[in-house]
């Protein structure tokens, strides 16, 4: 009887550690995306909860990848441009990249104009860099700077040159916000009252944009994933 109940004891653990053996397993299948950015991606001008990055995470279709969000965004930084809590695109790199990240994408950033020349293209480049040593498996995905007119300043225009030369050398996708028309020709909807950052519609706008960025590569690296609905 004493055997009996021993041997009973054992299968119940083993089955508990064989289930805990798999939720962990699981977790650690779960791929993370970590987005590096500036205001336009903290909810700057409506809230936190209204940035597209957390919009994206808790989208019921978006679920269906079983990606996890980690906004490293901090307002006013750049690859250059040093924002909130001395934070640039490389430090926020150097936060919250790890080995197990399978996605990183930058986006922005209109901070870096006015910057010497080609000192955002190295410091691009040294955050590629960064986030290969970190994460040698991850893709890096970069989305320069959008503007909200046709006719983009020329600063900001050698600013996406620059963040699109270091991503090229690097191997890393490259999108031009300013090439596609993002935002152009809903402006007056899609960016709030400061005229800088986007509304509630906007980031919703943007949502959708980089949902479908994330979706596709996530989905590329995990053929079991069920697709994307819409």
């Amino acid at each position: 009887m004493i055997a009996t109940v021993c041997l009973s004891v054992l299968a119940l653990l083993s089955a508990c550690s064989s289930d805990t053996g798999t939720r962990s397993a699981a977790a650690q299948a779960q791929p993370t995306v970590v987005i590096i950015g500036d205001s336009l991606s903290t909810g700057h001008g409506t809230s936190p909860a209204e940035a597209w990055p957390n919009l994206v995470e808790n989208d019921p279709g978006f679920q269906q990848v079983q990606a996890t969000i980690v906004n490293a965004a901090h307002d006013g930084s750049g690859y250059v441009s040093v924002g909130e809590n001395g934070s640039t695109f490389g430090s926020q790199v150097d936060t919250a990249v790890t080995d197990e990240t399978r996605l990183v994408l930058f986006f922005g950033s209109e901070n870096d104009m006015g910057t010497a020349p080609g000192e955002t293209e190295a410091a691009a480049a040294r955050a590629f860099a960064s986030v290969k040593s970190r994460a040698p498996q991850a893709d890096i995905l970069v989305v320069g700077p959008p503007s909200y007119t046709s006719t983009p300043e020329a600063e900001r225009l050698d600013i996406r040159d620059q963040d699109k030369a270091a991503a090229l050398k690097a191997g890393a996708d490259f999108v031009d916000p300013i090439d596609l028309g993002w935002i152009m020709d809903d402006a007056a909807e899609l960016i709030g009252p400061d005229g800088d950052h986007p509304s509630a519609a906007g980031q919703q706008y943007l949502q959708a944009k980089m949902e479908a960025l994330i979706g596709a590569r996530i989905q590329q690296a995990s053929p079991g994933n069920t697709p994307l609905a819409g």
